[in-house]
């Protein structure tokens, strides 16, 4: 099986009478103000290329407005494009009839919404078996099945509940065990954190950290706030005004963001409790210090270098063998607020 999951090539949104015809004005350097402006269409996206790689959490983020809502949308068609091809796992999406796009969500491609789109007249056990009985399951083994899932989330003994019940928080839980009952590879997560509180947001953000190592789905989570990006993406794609701004690696993001735009982003950041020892280490031998594991983040790695007798550690990896070293001053220059890498685009403002 491929590593790319989902393959998104050349999409764009365009939302107006003429949105064919409106593509072109943005292909030829239109802006999103001008085109709303002078043709009364709203640029949704704008020529998204992003490869979702399969079994890890790609993040899609950016402030309000940005198209982000928009984009996850597209991958299970609750939105058609303008132009554009979405591939999941070998599967044109976009030219899926009826009935099998039917199929791919019901069993391919699950979705957790913010505003947790529960069932206020069922259950919880029906509400999270919801989808398994949409699949063709009986009802009794679905909320059978259900049981396991709520349990996994921290629900067990709430069965019975109403979501009306329960808090945010729970309601949340209830709606992540829904998605994941119907075993689909694909979970698509609209800002599903994004109206709890920090502690619960938190809480969330740990239980699907812990379902994610075992369960390895393909997730594709949106949001709008960087540190959570940053806590659970394996990848990352910031999105601006409908277009890509930067994507990649979180680690690659804070220390060489591409635009004025990232910078403002990540400015207010704690580098030294994200930074990994692996991203800014000399690879080499061995050196005269304290070992560090790659993983380590500068905060906790900066004392024992700062005790060494010439402030240099090594960097070791899962096995414990000696991978590189790294020195104080690279320490602080990575924990020191960025400059832009590749200063192509300042006026965003």
């Amino acid at each position: 099986m491929s590593d790319i999951a989902i393959s998104i090539k050349g999409l764009y949104k365009i939302f107006g009478k003429h949105p064919e015809k409106a593509v072109q004005y943005v292909k030829d350097g239109m802006s999103k103000a001008d085109l709303l402006e002078k043709h009364n269409h709203v640029l949704g996206l704008k020529n998204i290329n992003i490869d979702i790689p399969a079994h890890k959490i790609s993040v899609i983020m950016g402030l309000s407005g940005s198209g982000k809502s928009t984009l996850i949308r597209h991958i299970n068609r609750l939105i058609e494009p303008t132009k554009g091809s979405i591939n999941a796992y070998g599967e044109d999406v976009l030219l899926m009839s009826k009935d099998e796009l039917r199929e791919f969500r019901r069993h391919k491609a699950s979705m957790v919404f913010q505003k947790f789109g529960l069932h206020v007249h069922k259950t919880v056990a029906e509400n999270v078996a919801y989808g398994l009985v949409i699949q063709g399951t009986s009802l009794d083994q679905a909320k059978s099945d259900s049981h396991k899932w709520l349990e996994r989330v921290g629900l067990d003994g709430f069965e019975d509940y109403y979501p009306a019940q329960l808090s945010g928080g729970m309601q949340q839980r209830v709606g992540l065990a829904r998605a994941l009952a119907t075993d689909a590879d694909i979970l698509l997560m609209d800002e599903a954190f994004s109206a709890l509180d920090p502690l619960i947001k938190a809480d969330m953000q740990d239980i699907l950290l812990g379902l994610q190592k075992e369960l390895n789905k393909t997730i594709v989570f949106i949001t709008h706030d960087l540190d959570e990006a940053l806590r659970i993406g394996d990848s990352i794609a910031i999105l601006r005004d409908g277009e890509v701004i930067q994507q990649g690696d979180p680690q690659a993001i804070i220390l060489k963001p591409e635009d004025d735009y990232i910078v403002d982003f990540i400015q207010d950041i704690n580098r030294g409790r994200i930074i990994r020892i692996k991203s800014i280490m000399n690879k080499g031998n061995s050196v005269d210090g304290p070992s560090f594991h790659q993983n380590d983040v500068l905060e906790d790695v900066l004392p024992g270098v700062v005790a060494s007798s010439n402030h240099i550690a090594n960097v070791t990896n899962d096995n414990g063998d000696i991978i590189g070293s790294i020195e104080l001053k690279e320490i602080a220059n990575a924990i020191a607020k960025p400059a832009v890498e590749n200063n192509t685009n300042t006026n965003y403002k």
